[in-house]
């Protein structure tokens, strides 16, 4: 209730409370999306310094992937990849712990056992997230759609799935056509509606085959794995809705164009009755306690929440229809009497031609105080959308306060990133996710792949720490 008596007192209170001081204060800075990227961008912008706005149009307009008004919420796996250091993925995260990046630890803080992945309980990393932002005394948060790109310094975070509103305001903005690809999501089953007569608990390459590993395996013969690829290929999918179907004003339109590291499963057996077995399927490092002997072919399952009792199939993304997701992967030994408590979907993904119209530091050629981020900018992948987030909330916030803005040296995985996207011939321009191709080439030559990559990640780290210490 408000104060009616204009007292001293009231003024000096609202003044040193932090809640209700950043209200007073002018907002600097509008993200737009409280995604991964949005996120990131918001909380380092705001340990810089700057009053943010973090404008998020859920629940008041929901989107066909998320299920939830929180922040952060992941739609598709819960893995964010390696913890190596020397995969792609663990680079990345190891150069973002480096620069203190909020998702990170509360991806830290809510993992669930995955081997050498860093995977997280979906829910509470959603809601750990979502705490800190709210908490943060320089963070405002408004639940509404943003319709226009605003005129004040905004960072633009909001994802493969921006509103057609917005979509048609970034294309008046940019004056040429958006690119756009398919994306799909992978299924959910209840642990204790797999069949362990059959399945196993393995990780792979483990010595010691009596020892449980944090993955799920359910192993098939030549024969099942037959069957189950012939029954994937003729399945029925999905007829695309409407909010898949629309296309903004000015985003060219044509034919479906799938995102190669993200292929609905049944896209990749089309593709030869060999791909799955060779790909998220194979049974490599992987071999059966109750025979001794290996399989094959492997479907794998992830944890999925803290309690153990949901898991993913991985790599098993998928645009099937519903009923035929059950009766196709029932198929698989170990899954007869699968419940699934989440199906899998395809949905639409829009992503702008970074290469002609954003600078390597995530700034808009066009206009200095606009940035960009996440997938909308073509970064795959979670830790890229967390560190493209980084990028942009850091140097908006640089951009602000009148200081140089940030371009990594391309010896480091996110400076790779950053130049990738903004600077690869825009015929060719898909979305990319973090990965050692990208980096700049050593000087000496190495043929072992795997001490290529101790060697590349080494230098990436040796940079990042002097880059930030300078």
């Amino acid at each position: 209730m408000p104060c009616f008596f204009n007292c001293s007192f009231c003024e000096f209170s609202t003044w040193y409370n932090p809640f209700l001081r950043k209200t007073l204060k002018s907002i600097e800075l509008t993200i737009i999306g409280g995604g991964l990227s949005g996120c990131e961008a918001a909380w380092q912008a705001a340990e810089a310094g700057l009053h943010v706005k973090l404008v998020e149009m859920r629940p008041n307009v929901m989107t066909e992937a998320h299920k939830t008004d929180g922040f952060a919420e992941l739609v598709c796996s819960n893995s964010l990849g390696s913890l190596l250091s020397d995969r792609a993925s663990g680079l990345l995260k190891e150069e973002l712990r480096v620069l203190k990046s909020l998702l990170v630890d509360c991806a830290e803080k809510t993992s669930l056992p995955a081997g050498n992945a860093l995977a997280v309980d979906r829910a509470l990393f959603s809601q750990l997230v979502t705490e800190k932002i709210a908490n943060h005394p320089r963070i405002e948060i408004t639940r509404d759609e943003q319709k226009t790109i605003p005129r004040s310094p905004t960072v633009i975070c909001s994802g493969p799935l921006t509103s057609s509103a917005l979509a048609r305001s970034i294309e008046e903005f940019l004056g040429h056509d958006s690119l756009f690809f398919y994306d799909a999501i992978a299924p959910i089953v209840s642990a204790d509606s797999i069949n362990f007569d059959h399945a196993f608990k393995a990780s792979r390459f483990h010595e010691d085959i009596t020892n449980e590993g944090d993955y799920i395996n359910c192993p098939l013969s030549k024969e099942e794995y037959q069957d189950f690829v012939t029954n994937l290929k003729s399945a029925q999918t999905i007829e695309l809705k409407s909010f898949e179907l629309e296309i903004p004003s000015g985003v060219r339109a044509g034919s479906r164009k799938f995102f190669e590291g993200c292929l609905p499963v049944e896209e990749l057996a089309r593709r030869g009755d060999q791909a799955l077995a060779f790909g998220p399927m194979r049974p490599i490092g992987l071999f059966d306690p109750h025979t001794g002997k290996g399989a094959y072919a492997i479907l794998q399952l992830r944890q999925d929440n803290q309690a153990g009792s949901l898991y993913n199939l991985v790599g098993f993304q998928t645009n099937l229809t519903y009923p035929e997701q059950e009766r196709v992967f029932r198929l698989i030994p170990g899954l007869e009497n699968a419940e699934f408590v989440r199906f899998g979907q395809m949905h639409r993904n829009t992503y702008i031609a970074s290469p002609l119209v954003l600078k390597s530091t995530l700034q808009s050629k066009n206009r200095k105080d606009l940035f960009f981020a996440g997938q909308l900018v073509g970064v795959e992948g979670y830790m890229g959308n967390i560190a493209s987030g980084w990028l942009a909330g850091t140097n908006a916030a640089r951009f602000l306060n009148k200081q140089s803005l940030f371009t990594f040296p391309t010896e480091t995985m996110l400076g790779a990133l950053a130049h990738y996207i903004t600077s690869v011939e825009v015929s060719i321009f898909q979305p990319m996710k973090a990965n050692f191709g990208i980096l700049k080439e050593l000087p000496e030559h190495i043929r072992s792949r795997k001490e290529k990559n101790k060697v590349l990640s080494n230098r990436s780290l040796d940079f990042m720490r002097a880059f930030i210490n300078n």
